[in-house]
């Protein structure tokens, strides 16, 4: 610790600095996107007065997302530029526990908008699949109040072996003992990293499962319709519906690499390496949640106005 003080209470580096400036970048567009479809989807409801089940995901994915990029835009800050007071109190453990939080409801509620999508918009024939398509509504609240327990149990597991490990970190500092501590560490961590790996692979496997079924009943409905009519607008819908789904997937498997890979990078000594994992990582919900809008016709219509809107007054300056 007095080593640690003595650098300073405010110790930044450039590399540190740069850092930070990505991670505030990335903050500002994903609080920025969220919060347009959030507040899209509120103004919906004060003209309706209503919310499909779809427009409930949607704002329960923006709201937590939103507070995501919040927390771990302090909790970045904090660890980059006060690492030495942030690890000498609870301040790590409490934002790891938060963080955790709302990324694995993230990670939850993003997976249920994939099946939610499957069950509505696929056409299979087989009977547990008509049973889930006519009961799907009602399931869906239930899905999100599901995330949110889980979630916060494994928030508070993950806040119990952080502040022991940590603790039994501050009562074996001598020199000699670096290297068994940095053992123990990684054992005590251990089940943090399981829990968070079977997360990540859960959630991808029912994203990709129910996206391939998403994509091959759209595929075979667009021939179906080619052979019939030939192109037409119902054919265009189908092909658009179609990229959406190959970038969301393109996007989600590399999210789930980083994801594995941050896991696996986080008990080395590789700064760098964890830092860039972490970046590409933090922009995952922002580029997500811009395929939502654009493959959302409300959504992408208000976006177009609302930018639109915006540069005739910037003309007009």
């Amino acid at each position: 610790m007095e080593a640690c003080s003595s650098q300073g209470k405010f110790n930044v580096t450039t590399y540190n600095a740069m850092s930070m400036a990505i991670i505030t970048l990335q903050t500002f567009a994903g609080m920025w996107i969220n919060a347009f479809i959030v507040s899209v989807l509120c103004v919906s409801w004060v003209k309706k007065r209503s919310f499909n089940s779809n427009e409930k995901i949607l704002l329960f994915l923006g709201c937590v997302r939103f507070c995501y990029f919040c927390i771990t835009w302090v909790y970045s800050f904090l660890k980059i530029l006060y690492q030495c007071r942030f690890y000498a109190h609870h301040l790590a453990q409490l934002f790891s526990a938060i963080q955790s939080f709302f990324s694995f409801s993230n990670l939850w509620v993003s997976a249920f908008l994939s099946v939610f999508y499957c069950i509505k918009i696929a056409n299979f024939q087989h009977t547990f699949f008509i049973y889930l398509k006519m009961r799907i509504d009602r399931i869906v609240p239930w899905l999100m109040l599901a995330s949110v327990l889980v979630s916060l149990v494994i928030s508070f597991l993950i806040y119990g072996i952080a502040d022991e490990a940590l603790n039994n970190n501050h009562n074996s500092t001598a020199p000699g003992n670096i290297w068994k501590l940095n053992i123990k560490m990684d054992r005590r961590f251990f089940p943090i990293f399981f829990i968070s790996g079977f997360e990540y692979v859960a959630a991808f496997i029912a994203v990709i499962s129910s996206a391939l079924l998403l994509l091959f009943s759209l595929w075979r409905h667009k021939h179906k319709m080619q052979a019939k009519s030939g192109k037409n607008v119902s054919v265009d819908a189908h092909i658009k519906a179609m990229k959406s789904i190959l970038s969301f997937l393109l996007i989600y498997s590399i999210h789930f690499i980083c994801a594995i890979m941050e896991l696996i990078y986080a008990t080395k000594k590789a700064t760098a390496v964890m830092i860039v994992i972490s970046l590409f990582k933090h922009s995952f919900p922002s580029i997500y949640s811009l395929i939502l809008i654009f493959s959302n016709p409300k959504l992408e219509e208000t976006l177009i106005r609302t930018l639109s809107c915006l540069k005739c007054k910037i003309c007009m300056k």
